[in-house]
C-alpha cells in the first residue's frame, strides 16, 4: 500500500500554488504501464484487489507498491509472466516502461523499479470434450 502522504510536484516554484499527487495515482500509473508490456499475463494482487475485481471494478494499482526515499521513489512491481517469454528482457522492459511513464507524467525521479516475478502462466490448451460422451477416453488413453 502506498504511503498516506501526498507528493508535492512543484517544490521549486509554488507561485501559483502547490500541486499534490496521491501515491495511489502513481501506483495506478505504474500498474497500467507494467501490465501493457508484452509477456505480462497479469499483476499479482492481494485478496482485497481480487475481490474488488470480482465485483467489476478493475484495480489498476494491483501488484504495485510505492515507497519514498527523500525526493526519489522506489517502485516494486509484482507480476505473472506468460510462459515462454524471456524473463530478463521482459523484466527490463517493465522497469523501463514504469520509470518512463511515472517520470513523464509527474516529473518525479525514480530511484529504482524492482520487478518481482511471482509466477508463470501456461498457455491455455483447448480441451476437446464431446458433449454427447463426456467420459470418453482421449487420444492418450486417459479419461
Amino acid at each position: 500500500m502506498a504511503e498516506e502522504t501526498n507528493l508535492i510536484l512543484n517544490k521549486d516554484d509554488q507561485s501559483l500554488g502547490s500541486i499534490e499527487i496521491a501515491p495511489s495515482v502513481l501506483e495506478t500509473v505504474a500498474g497500467i504501464a507494467a501490465s501493457q508490456v508484452d509477456g505480462v499475463s497479469k499483476m499479482h494482487g492481494s485478496i482485497t484487489s481480487n475481490v474488488t475485481e470480482l465485483l467489476g471494478r478493475p484495480d489498476h494499482a494491483r501488484g504495485v507498491k510505492l515507497s519514498r526515499d527523500e525526493d526519489e521513489l522506489v517502485v516494486d512491481v509484482d507480476v505473472y509472466l506468460e510462459y515462454g517469454v524471456p524473463v530478463p528482457r521482459t523484466a527490463l522492459e517493465i522497469q523501463d516502461k514504469v520509470k518512463q511513464q511515472v517520470s513523464l507524467m509527474t516529473d518525479l525521479k525514480i530511484q529504482e523499479v524492482n520487478v518481482h516475478i511471482e509466477g508463470m502462466v501456461p498457455e491455455k490448451s483447448e480441451q476437446k470434450v464431446d458433449p454427447n460422451d463426456i467420459f470418453a477416453e482421449n487420444e492418450n488413453g486417459e479419461q
